[in-house]
C-alpha cells in the first residue's frame, strides 16, 4: 500500500458500547463494567507494554470463551437422538468463535511489538479483529473483496479499522492483505501461515471448555466448515487433552458445509488424500452459505485430516434445511443462530436418520444469528 502512513487510523475504542449487528447478534453488546479501565489501559500506547499486556489477557480472559454448553432436549425429542448438546459461541463479545483466534492473534501481535495489524474478511472474523484490535491499541487494516458490503462495514470502521476493497474474491483479499503485512511489517492475523498454531491452540479451547462441562470428551462433535480452522482447532484441543489422560477418547469430529462449495467435503467424499482447490467460477454464494463456501480452504487438509482419523464424516446442507434448522433452534431451544452454522448439526443429524447412533454424548457448534 502506497499512501500506508496517512491512511493509518487512530484505533482507540469509541466511547459507549459496542453494537456488532451484521452476520451475528451478539449476546451481550457491550464490556463488563469492571474490564472498562482494564480495556483503556491495554489500549493505551503511553503505558509499558508489560502494564496493557497484563490488562489485556485480563479482558480476553474474562471477555472471550466460556461459552455456554446446554443440553436440547426439545431437539433430542423431535429427532430421536439423545444427548445432545449445543455448544453457543454467539456468547463471544462479537458473537462469533472468531474472537477466540483475533483476540489470541492481537495478544501476540502486541508481545511481538507491532503496532499493526491486518486481516482479509467477509464480514465476521473482520469484525471480532477491528474489536480485538481497538481493545489492544493496535492499528487494523481489514480487506475485503470490493463487491461484498457487510453490515459489519460500519461497525469495524467505528471500531478504528481501515477497509481496504480489492477486486476479486475472498482468496484474492487473503493475498492482498498477506502482501500488505510482507511488505509494511506488519501482523499478518490471516487464517494459516506462521500463525496456524496459535489459531489452533485457540479453537483448541473449545474442547477444553467442553471438557470442563462434560468431564470426559462426547462421541461426536459436529462443526460448521469453511476454511477448517475451528474444527482442525477443536481436533488439537481433544488430542491435548487425551495425550495427557485427560479424556478416555478423541470424539469423532463432523464437518458440515454448503452444498458442493467446500474443499474438504468433497475431498472426503471423494476419498482424496488432500482438499483440492474448486474451480472459483463454479461457486456460488448467498447470503445464507456465505459463511461456509470456499475454492480454496485454507486449513482444509487439517480439518480432512482430523475428520478421518477420528472416524468421523462430512457432508453437506441445502440453504432451505439451514434456514429452516434455524427456525427450528430458535422454536424448540430459545436460539438465535446464524443459519450457516447449523450445517454440522444437520450433517449429525442426518447420519442419525439413515443409520440410528448409539446413546452417548453428542455435540454441535453454533454461533449467533442472522
Amino acid at each position: 500500500m502506497d499512501d500506508y502512513e496517512e491512511r493509518r487510523r487512530d484505533p482507540s475504542p469509541p466511547e459507549g458500547g459496542l453494537s456488532l449487528l451484521d452476520g451475528v447478534s451478539p449476546v451481550a453488546s457491550t464490556l463488563a463494567a469492571d474490564m472498562a479501565a482494564e480495556r483503556l489501559i491495554a489500549a493505551d500506547r503511553n503505558r509499558p507494554l508489560a502494564e496493557r499486556l497484563a490488562a489485556f489477557e485480563d479482558v480476553f480472559e474474562t471477555e472471550v470463551g466460556d461459552t455456554s454448553l446446554s443440553r436440547a432436549r426439545n431437539l433430542e425429542r423431535s429427532t430421536g437422538l439423545r444427548q445432545v448438546l449445543l455448544k453457543f459461541e454467539g456468547g463471544n463479545p462479537s458473537g462469533t468463535q472468531k474472537d477466540r483466534i483475533a483476540f489470541a492473534q492481537a495478544q501476540d501481535a502486541m508481545r511481538r511489538g507491532y503496532d499493526t495489524l491486518t486481516v482479509a474478511t467477509c464480514g465476521n472474523y473482520g469484525a471480532a479483529t477491528a474489536l480485538a484490535a481497538s481493545m489492544a491499541g493496535l492499528r487494523c487494516f481489514v480487506y475485503l473483496p470490493a463487491g461484498y458490503h457487510t453490515r459489519r462495514d460500519a461497525e469495524m470502521e467505528a471500531l478504528g479499522a481501515t477497509l481496504v476493497r480489492v477486486p476479486g474474491d475472498y482468496e484474492a483479499a487473503v493475498a492482498a492483505s498477506r502482501q500488505f503485512a510482507g511488505q509494511s511489517d506488519v501482523y499478518d492475523a490471516n487464517p494459516g501461515g506462521a500463525n496456524t498454531s496459535i489459531q489452533l491452540r485457540a479453537y483448541g479451547e473449545i474442547a477444553y471448555e467442553i471438557y470442563d462441562e462434560l468431564r470426559d470428551a462426547p462421541a461426536v462433535v459436529a462443526v460448521p466448515v469453511s476454511n477448517g480452522t475451528t474444527l482442525a482447532g477443536i481436533h488439537h484441543g481433544f488430542v491435548s487433552l487425551f495425550r495427557r489422560g485427560k479424556t478416555s477418547r478423541v470424539p469423532k469430529l463432523v464437518c458440515g458445509s454448503s452444498h458442493g462449495k467446500n474443499p474438504i467435503v468433497i475431498a472426503y467424499r471423494r476419498n482424496l488424500p488432500d482438499c483440492d482447490d474448486l474451480s472459483p467460477g463454479r461457486i456460488r454464494e448467498t447470503p445464507i452459505n456465505e459463511p461456509l463456501i470456499n475454492w480454496h480452504s485454507i486449513d482444509g487438509s487439517e480439518a480432512l485430516a482430523a475428520v478421518r482419523s477420528t472416524g468421523g464424516w462430512a457432508a453437506d446442507s441445502s440453504d432451505k434445511a439451514m434456514q429452516a434448522a434455524a427456525r427450528m433452534l430458535k422454536e424448540k431451544e430459545g436460539l438465535h443462530v446464524l443459519p450457516a452454522s447449523t450445517a454440522g448439526l444437520l450433517v449429525l443429524l442426518a447420519r442419525h436418520q439413515q443409520e440410528p447412533l448409539p446413546g452417548d454424548r453428542y455435540v454441535a457448534v453454533l454461533t449467533g444469528r442472522r
